[in-house]
């Protein structure tokens, strides 16, 4: 059977990270974590002490840093890690998960010409397929021609009903009042935005989780997968 590229868009705390991390397992492909690149990235810039508002020179390292994404291990899923991120060649999973990486990051993830620096180092890792990637603009501008495109919603207040929790395991003492309207300005920022904004590709099938779990959304992408395989088999892409 063929092995896709799988890009899965949509807004905050729709569950697209556990879904897309579930996704891949079930399959045994490759889960892709995006936003590693733009942390390893502003660890890079941290360390060359580069302003992450220096759009200049930020878009000159970008166009000389390599950053490599790959399996876990069982060492680095212990501590919440997505991939091992190596960084021009060296393993940095660790280093990047600081909250001066994480300020940095979201920072110089709104520059575009970063953006499209990093999105064509993640067009290279996704290449070969066997892939999952979850984002905002994986279907439309990362992986257009993806084999398969989900774009995961629930009701808003579903989605800040499940942030407002993420907040309290945390210890975080957030009312899910200010939860929600932290999740509409997030939905608003994202879908208003200039560079790459949330929108769902036209061929995107649209997967509403707000009455389901991680398992049964991921159960039910792995079955259109399963189902598009065998399409690009009999179509002689096998």
């Amino acid at each position: 059977m063929p092995k896709l590229t799988i890009a899965i868009d949509g807004p905050a705390g729709s569950g697209k990270s556990s879904v897309a991390r579930h996704v891949a397992a079930l399959l045994g492909y490759l889960y892709l974590d995006s936003g590693a690149m733009y942390r390893a990235l502003a660890l890079k810039a941290l360390r060359h002490g580069i302003s992450p508002d220096d759009e200049n020179k930020l878009g000159s390292l970008a166009k000389e840093t390599h950053i490599e994404l790959r399996a876990p291990t069982p060492e680095h899923e212990q501590v919440g890690a997505k991939n091992c991120v190596f960084l021009d060649g060296v393993d940095v999973t660790k280093e990047i998960r600081t909250p001066e990486v994480a300020q940095a990051a979201s920072r110089l993830a709104t520059i575009a010409r970063v953006r499209e620096l990093l999105v064509a180092e993640q067009q290279r890792a996704g290449a070969g397929g066997g892939v999952v990637m979850e984002g905002r603009d994986i279907g439309t501008v990362v992986f257009p021609d993806a084999e398969l495109k989900i774009f995961l919603d629930a009701s808003p207040e579903e989605r800040a009903e499940r942030r407002w929790k993420e907040h309290q395991e945390k210890g975080e003492r957030l009312t899910l009042p200010e939860v929600f309207d932290e999740v509409i300005e997030r939905d608003k920022r994202d879908r208003e935005r200039k560079v790459s904004p949330l929108v769902r590709a036209a061929d995107a099938v649209l997967v509403d989780n707000t009455a389901m779990g991680i398992e049964e959304t991921a159960r039910l992408i792995v079955m259109l997968a399963k189902e598009r395989e065998r399409e690009l088999a009999k179509a002689g892409r096998a």
